[in-house]
């Protein structure tokens, strides 16, 4: 069963969000601060695939909801509901773990588009698949990315990634040493139909570069093609 989070204090845009979820075939989780929703996420009988947050929340914002959110699952596919105002906030979200933003006002079939998006990401990460080749992985010198597991390790350490971020490491591993722009890798994780902006990749690789570099603002793997974007080497 698709089963979606939303947490929105203002009734009406939360109305507005759940008819048109609903609509598309999603169950809705429903919540009014970020407290609540912390709640109903951990006292839910079944899987939450997907969250709403909007940021401007009382009792918790939805930058800290996001992160609490993220510590709990991996696989959780997380929107953040900014305003145009909020530029900064729609970076934090993302380096705080979200997937996507959707910024105010927006229409049903945009909400829709990248609802659905997420969704087919994180339902396809987190399924036991019988197609799934058994024990496959990548490899690329101290790091080892498995495609059955999704994770990845470095000198078998394990290192957390959310399910965005093990989509572009995979796609960086199959092309090692080329340079990838922001389009290709966009298309590549968000997909061809993705409205956003391409810096959504930017913040992104930063939250990257925290995780597999010694030395996060002197990368030596994951390194700047200035004018196009990025590529990983040894």
């Amino acid at each position: 069963m698709k089963r979606i989070l939303v947490a929105e204090d203002e009734a009406s845009i939360r109305e507005f969000i759940v008819i048109n979820l609903r609509r598309g075939g999603y169950t809705v989780v429903e919540a009014s601060d970020g407290v609540q929703a912390l709640n109903e996420f951990e006292a839910c009988d079944e899987d939450i695939d997907l969250a709403i947050l909007d940021i401007m929340m009382p009792e918790m914002d939805g930058l800290e909801l996001c992160k609490r959110l993220r510590e709990r699952s991996s696989g959780i596919g997380i929107i953040m509901l900014t305003a145009k105002t909020q530029e900064m906030d729609k970076v934090t979200g993302l380096l705080m773990g979200a997937d996507d933003y959707v910024t105010k006002p927006f229409s049903p079939s945009e909400l829709m588009a990248r609802v659905d998006a997420v969704y087919r990401r994180a339902a396809a990460a987190n399924a036991n698949h019988p197609k799934k080749p058994p024990n496959t992985s990548l490899r690329s010198g101290e790091f080892e990315l498995s495609l059955r597991n999704r994770d990845l390790t470095q000198n078998g350490e394990p290192i957390e990634l959310t399910q965005v971020e093990f989509q572009i490491m995979e796609y960086f591993f199959l092309n090692q040493g080329a340079a990838l722009s922001r389009t290709d890798i966009l298309q590549r994780v968000w997909g061809d139909e993705y409205i956003g902006e391409e810096k959504i990749v930017d913040v992104n690789i930063r939250r990257l570069r925290m995780k597999v570099e010694d030395e996060p603002s002197e990368p030596k793997h994951l390194l700047t093609v200035w004018g196009l974007g990025y590529k990983w080497v040894l």
